[in-house]
């Protein structure tokens, strides 16, 4: 089964258009975990393009800790719930320059005390750092039922088997293949051909 699924995921990424993330690419540990927070429920390149223009205004953790929380309402409007993720990431910023001395701790446990921080950002900004976590979000719980990688519909539970089927260096491959694949075709019934196919592979 093991080796069967890692045929089925590198024959999701061999299909999938590679455009960037929104966790990737950024040269601070910081500007990732805030651009993931931004990223919920957002598509990936409105949460980019929003992301630059705070980074922009606000270059150090200390600045965006001071910021005025109309500021930031103001420059991420184009992201879904952007009042509340407003305030996550004015709490955050605070947070992580006063009890951490501007580092952002690369524990599960700390993160997910942090505002606006839930399991799955907290292993997205993981998995971009090297850890070993597999994030699951609506795209990865979908594929994993659709390829019987899990039977299971709670996030959680579908993370613990992701991790007892793949080996522990593909868990922080699976979110970012999954999302592009998700991200690639768009079409639901075009989307589920494609994974029948790939399902029916010996």
């Amino acid at each position: 089964m093991k080796e069967k699924a890692i045929r089925q995921i590198n024959q999701l990424k061999k299909v999938s258009n590679q455009m960037r993330l929104a966790a990737e690419g950024w040269d601070k540990q910081w500007k990732t975990l805030i651009a993931t927070i931004m990223s919920a429920r957002t598509r990936d390149e409105t949460t980019l393009k929003v992301a630059e223009i705070l980074f922009q205004k606000y270059k150090t953790l200390v600045e965006l800790s001071k910021a005025q929380l109309d500021d930031i309402q103001n420059i991420i409007k184009p992201i879904n719930f952007y009042k509340n993720k407003s305030k996550n990431i004015l709490n955050c910023a605070r947070v992580l320059a006063e009890k951490y001395k501007n580092q952002v701790p690369l524990d599960f446990k700390k993160l997910i005390e942090l505002p606006g921080v839930g399991r799955k950002t907290a292993n997205v900004f993981l998995s971009e750092y090297g850890c070993d976590a597999a994030p699951v979000d609506t795209h990865v719980s979908y594929i994993s039922q659709k390829l019987n990688w899990t039977k299971n519909k709670n996030p959680s539970k579908i993370e613990e088997d992701l991790k007892k089927l793949f080996p522990k260096e593909y868990w922080s491959k699976i979110n970012p293949i999954l999302v592009r694949f998700g991200k690639t075709f768009t079409s639901r019934k075009k989307k589920n051909e494609i994974l029948e196919k790939i399902r029916l592979t010996k």
